[in-house]
């Protein structure tokens, strides 16, 4: 099950897929989706496996447990879904970005280190390392945007750092901003997403 929202002009192709978090669904995310890529298309699947009747991308196994084969097989799923998405909707798929939180931005980065290309640019917010791939694919060209709390009481800060070396050691233009708060948003912190991904935009 997804939403998706067209782009103000079609002829630009260009692609917000949105990933919410836990319990959260396709249409969780769409109003801050829509603040940070304004006129853009907004593609927002739900996640397909359930944690108590809670939506998620992957399982968990317990907290910050998880199973790697699990989490690779659903970032290629991710993948997947995202290419025939393009296809159907005949977007562009060199102008695919990602936000996601929580559950949803460890999905995303996970998609965009074992499937580079699908996804250009993505914003993280609250993420954490789920998953280090035995290869190391080249993301020259891909850029992120991380965004964790310093008083995140479920994302350590280490699977952070983490995951930010391996972006960088895949080459991915990174930026890291740390934010005095918890695992929930605060307003600043959609306000920089929505800067840094406008100069992306005008990138690509």
């Amino acid at each position: 099950m997804h939403r998706f929202v067209p782009a103000e002009d079609s002829s630009s192709g260009e692609t917000l897929l949105v990933l919410h978090g836990t319990g959260g669904d396709e249409n969780d995310l769409i109003g801050i989706g829509q603040a940070i890529a304004p006129g853009a298309a907004i593609l927002s699947p739900r996640g397909n496996v359930l944690e108590n009747g809670a939506p998620r991308f992957f399982r968990r196994l317990a907290e910050g447990v998880f199973d790697p084969k699990e989490v690779r097989s659903r970032a290629e799923e991710l993948a997947r879904f995202i290419r025939a998405a393009v296809i159907t909707y005949r977007l562009d798929p060199d102008r695919v970005f990602a936000l996601g939180y929580s559950n949803g931005a460890n999905v995303a980065s996970t998609a965009m280190l074992v499937e580079p290309g699908v996804i250009q640019a993505a914003i993280l917010f609250r993420p954490m390392l789920v998953y280090e791939p035995p290869e190391r694919n080249d993301l020259d060209g891909s850029a992120v945007f991380i965004s964790a709390g310093r008083m995140d009481p479920i994302v350590p800060t280490a699977s952070v750092e983490r995951l930010v070396e391996l972006f960088q050691s895949a080459h991915a233009d990174v930026t890291l901003q740390w934010q005095l708060a918890g695992h929930s948003l605060v307003p600043s912190e959609v306000r920089e997403a929505a800067d840094w991904l406008a100069l992306q935009r005008a990138r690509v």
